[in-house]
């Protein structure tokens, strides 16, 4: 038997971490012929003309979230029309984010990207939102669950030890499973699955391993990445191009007048759990 030494990685997801080479993750790519013909990016604020540099007379008639006012006002610099389009998808990004403790974490998501440092972002809310999700999936396919499963099952409750042979099972066990991922109906409302919504990366790590008296004791680490950013499917699919806060979003990342970066959304939550030889799970 070769004893399993920790930390030790348990799990990854196909999708690898940090791939900057997918295409939610370009920006600056495209052309306004492109834009206006490929993707039917014409009506996109309705503040103002990204495309002639202009604002749009207020006209409370036709404003509405699908169709812009048209009478121009007076010509902007791109820097103004930069930050007119990003207040206009704080203000459009509320709609999914009302109600709930995350509901700031779309707008601190916005504001990084408008710095168009394109760096990593970080929240601890979104840490404690992950953490939330885990432990309350109580469901036939909770990771958690399947983890605990397998732990009972691996474990050489003789010699107190895990073989390193077990590690395949865990990778077995969790591909069936459903990793963590914010599509509730709760989520639509809070912010966070317009943050975050489907992951992209999932690594899972049991950090360390106590095993006495027929009990164990895990500290498991989950560390999930997601782009925020948009690719060319998204503002294809129906569902995302019917709201202008997506056409904006769509603009703003991949234009070419203005290109800002994407970025990984880094998420981290450490659980323990508990087991006996003989407990049910």
């Amino acid at each position: 038997m070769s004893a399993v030494i920790f930390p030790k990685i348990i799990f990854k997801t196909r999708r690898g971490m940090d791939d900057y080479s997918s295409d939610d993750m370009r920006y600056g790519d495209l052309t306004e012929s492109q834009l206006r013909n490929h993707f039917r990016l014409i009506d996109i604020s309705t503040h103002v003309d990204p495309w002639r540099l202009t604002t749009f007379r207020a006209s409370p008639q036709r404003q509405s979230l699908f169709y812009s006012p048209s009478v121009i006002q007076e010509k902007i610099m791109p820097a103004q029309c930069a930050s007119l389009l990003f207040d206009e998808f704080r203000q459009l990004a509320r709609m999914f984010s009302f109600y709930g403790p995350y509901q700031h974490v779309i707008g601190e998501m916005i504001t990084h990207m408008q710095k168009n440092s394109g760096m990593p972002f970080r929240s601890s809310s979104l840490d404690a939102a992950l953490r939330e999700q885990i432990m309350s999936d109580r469901s036939l396919k909770s990771s958690l669950i399947a983890i605990k499963m397998v732990l009972k099952k691996a474990i050489d409750w003789k010699n107190q030890a895990m073989d390193e042979a077990a590690i395949a099972d865990f990778n077995d066990a969790l591909k069936d499973t459903v990793l963590p991922k914010f599509i509730c109906i709760k989520d639509i409302i809070n912010g966070l699955s317009l943050s975050v919504h489907d992951t992209c990366a999932t690594h899972i790590t049991i950090d360390s391993l106590s095993i006495s008296n027929n009990r164990y004791r895990a500290i498991v680490t989950y560390n999930v990445q997601d782009h925020f950013g948009l690719d060319k499917h998204d503002i294809r699919s129906k569902v995302f191009y019917q709201f202008r806060l997506f056409r904006l979003w769509f603009y703003l990342q991949r234009s070419q007048q203005f290109g800002f970066r994407p970025f990984m959304t880094n998420m981290q939550a450490t659980v323990e759990i508990t087991g006996g030889r003989d407990e049910k799970i």
